[in-house]
This record gives C-alpha cells, sequence and structure tokens, in this order.
C-alpha cells in the first residue's frame, strides 16, 4: 500500500465531515478512546495544549507553536482541515508526518479502524497521537475539530485549555445560542488545569468561570486583545492571544525574544497557510478562509485598509450556509462572482439562487471563474478569494 492508496482508503472507507457534512459527524470519546487503546495510550505520556473556538484556533495554534520551536522546544501540531495534503494536518516543528509512517500506520491499523467505525477525524487524531509519542515531541499543540466536549480531542488533559472566541457557527449541531455553542467549547476546560479565554464577553464569561470553578481550574480572561501586532485586524486578536496563553504556561523556558520571533516566523516554523495570504500581484490575489459571521465581518474591516481600483471577490460555500448574511458584510461596490467547490457538499447554482435571487455571475468550475476574472481585471485591481478552504485547492492550479 503506497501513500496514495492508503490516503484513498481513509476518504474512502471512513467518513470525512468536510465532504460529507453532518452525515460524519460523529460525536462522542468512545471510538476514540478505544482506538488509542489498542495503540497503547500514545496520548497519555504527553503534555498538550488544547484550543478550540469559533473563529482563529487554528491560527492561534500556529503562533503558539512557533513561538515554542523559537524556544527550543520539538512541538507537535494537529490541526485541520489540509489545503493539499492530508500531511498538512501532523507537523513535528513545521515537517510533516512522514508517507511511510502514513502508510504502515493505515496499514496496521486498518480492520480496527473499520470495525471501530471511526470517523475520518478520529483516524487522523489517532495517528497524530502515536506519531507525536514515537517522536518525543515537548508538547503538543491540538485543534478542537468541532465544538469541545464531545470532539475526539477531548480525551487529552492539557496543561492548558484555550478558547479563543464564541460566535454563530454550526448551529445545527452545536446549538442556536452563543451561550449554548459556549457550554460545548467549555468542555474542554479539565480538572486543576488552566484555561485561557480569547476574547470577553458578556454572555459566556459567567459560563466559563462557572465551569472553571467546578473543575477547580485556573480562568485567566485575555485583557490584551485590543493591542496591535499585525496588519492583518483579526491576526491581531490570535496573536494577542497566544502571547496570552504562553506567558500563562507554567514549566517552559521561552523569552520576550522567543514569542517576537515565533510572531515573525510563522509561516517558516509552522506552513501557515489560508488566512489573507497573498497568492500574486498585479493584480493582487488574496485568499482568505472566512466562512461565518464573524470571519466575513473581519473581512470587511480588512477591506477597508487597502487601495485598489476594482474589488472582485470569488465566494463558493458548503450547502447549508445562510449565506446572504455574510454576503451582506462585503463592500456594496464590489463584484461578486459565484463558483462551487469540487466536493459533494459545495453549494451549487440552485441553492445559491434560493438564498440571493436569480441574477449572480455563476461558473461551476472554480479554476474557470477565477481565469475569468484575471482575464478581466486591471493591474492596480484586487481579487479575493474565500467562503470556504477547498476553493483554493480547486484555484490554486490555474494561478
Amino acid at each position: 500500500m503506497n501513500y496514495k492508496e492508503s490516503i484513498d482508503w481513509i476518504l474512502e472507507k471512513l467518513p470525512f465531515y468536510q465532504e460529507k457534512g453532518n452525515e460524519a459527524y460523529k460525536p462522542g470519546l468512545e471510538r476514540i478512546s478505544s482506538f488509542l487503546e489498542v495503540l497503547s495510550n500514545p496520548h497519555k505520556s504527553l503534555k498538550f495544549i488544547h484550543v478550540a473556538g469559533t473563529n482563529g484556533k487554528g491560527s492561534t495554534c500556529h503562533y503558539i507553536s512557533s513561538i515554542l520551536q523559537e524556544s527550543g522546544y520539538s512541538v507537535g501540531l494537529f490541526t485541520s482541515p489540509h489545503f493539499f495534503d492530508y500531511r498538512e494536518r501532523i507537523r513535528t516543528n513545521n515537517k510533516k508526518i512522514t508517507k511511510s509512517y502514513v502508510n504502515e500506520f493505515i496499514r496496521s491499523n486498518k480492520e480496527i479502524a473499520e470495525d471501530l467505525s471511526l470517523s475520518f477525524f478520529e483516524l487522523s487524531f489517532g495517528l497524530a497521537a502515536k506519531y507525536f509519542h514515537d517522536n518525543k515531541i515537548d508538547v503538543g499543540i491540538i485543534e478542537v475539530g468541532l465544538g469541545g466536549r464531545l470532539d475526539a480531542t477531548n480525551v487529552i488533559n492539557p496543561l492548558m485549555s484555550i478558547i479563543t472566541n464564541i460566535s454563530l457557527d454550526h448551529t445545527d449541531l452545536l446549538g442556536e445560542t452563543i451561550k449554548e455553542i459556549a457550554l460545548e467549547k467549555s468542555g474542554i476546560i479539565k480538572r486543576d488545569s488552566v484555561a485561557i479565554i480569547g476574547e470577553k464577553n458578556n454572555l459566556t464569561n459567567k459560563i466559563f468561570t462557572k465551569i472553571a470553578k467546578e473543575k477547580n481550574s485556573k480562568i485567566y480572561f485575555n485583557n490584551q486583545s485590543d493591542k496591535s501586532y499585525s496588519d492583518i485586524l483579526y491576526q491581531n486578536k490570535n496573536i494577542s492571544t497566544a502571547i496570552f496563553a504562553i506567558k500563562n504556561l507554567i514549566g517552559f523556558n521561552i523569552s520576550k525574544l522567543n514569542i517576537e520571533n515565533g510572531i515573525k516566523n510563522v509561516i517558516e516554523n509552522t506552513g501557515y497557510f489560508g488566512r489573507w495570504f497573498k497568492l500574486s500581484e498585479d493584480p493582487t490575489v488574496l485568499v482568505d478562509v472566512a466562512h461565518n459571521i464573524s470571519g466575513f465581518e473581519y473581512l470587511a474591516l480588512q477591506i477597508e485598509k487597502l487601495n485598489y481600483n476594482n474589488l472582485h471577490i470569488i465566494l463558493g460555500f458548503v450547502k447549508g450556509k445562510k449565506i446572504k448574511e455574510l454576503i451582506d458584510f462585503l463592500p456594496s461596490r464590489a463584484n461578486l462572482y459565484f463558483t462551487q467547490p469540487s466536493i459533494f457538499r459545495g453549494m451549487d447554482q440552485e441553492e445559491l439562487s434560493r438564498n440571493i435571487g436569480k441574477n449572480f455571475n455563476f461558473d461551476k468550475n472554480p479554476g474557470s471563474q477565477f481565469l475569468k476574472v484575471k482575464k478581466i481585471a486591471s493591474k492596480d485591481d484586487l481579487i479575493i478569494i474565500t467562503g470556504s478552504n477547498f476553493l483554493i485547492n480547486d484555484i490554486i492550479d490555474n494561478e
């Protein structure tokens, strides 16, 4: 079994949330606990930092990892989704898990994975835990997949649990209100540990404080979230949360210079990609993975800071999104172009029409739509690709 065959098996045999949506969502810790038991519980001997939140959890993971790497530590990083290669999800000091390790792991565990009816994410986390254990990392930075309380990653007992922020997303799975979603995400706060809250919110502060008290866990609310570290507005909150967490992390030797270099070198140290990322110039082409209300609100604020002649925004979404409320955040003078991400869950023209009306520029093929926009754009124009991370892989081959 080669690497491609291993990945094909994973995608074919196991429910894949990014591809199938709610059909693939398998909440609960029983299956992953049983799987980790088969693997000799590799997670129990490791130190972890656990990160949940509606937005920014992936970015916060990357910044924390980068700072710790600059401090001389061996860091495992488990994030999702991937953009181009499955191995992006599992890294040690920015080295992707090897193809040979993935192959051997799948060969050895495919039968038990099928017997346990593991999800794609559960298998991936089991693989990450075993890989980090075998590579003797100093600390693992673990991004929650969805929610927190019932997420497969919640079997770990971390040094620190971080909740970046709470806003409305995945309401069909996590709850219809901010308070309900906060309760789900607060499930990662563990007994006798440390909880970091990235953004204060009057609707959620009491919930987090109550849960932390019940767990005898220390809780710290980031009081530096308004500081500026980056020209990218929404990244300031993520960077601030990462720095605040690092400063409250006990047992690690981290200097001010390590923090500064970690922020500066996040791309080199972690392979960070997809958040307000410049693909090319003349015209400027930017990619951003905004996909919910909070993400589009910050996207609109960021656009306001830029100078350009004409603005072209290519949008693609997954099924079920209430996209009208997202699009309303975008500048009124923007030229909007819609397409369909090339996955089973890609929102098609019919669903787009039900959401936004009949008259809109649509091309089912993302690459074709992108080439059309580039052809009409002048060198002083701005092109933004957003709405779903799947568009990036669809479009970048045409760049």
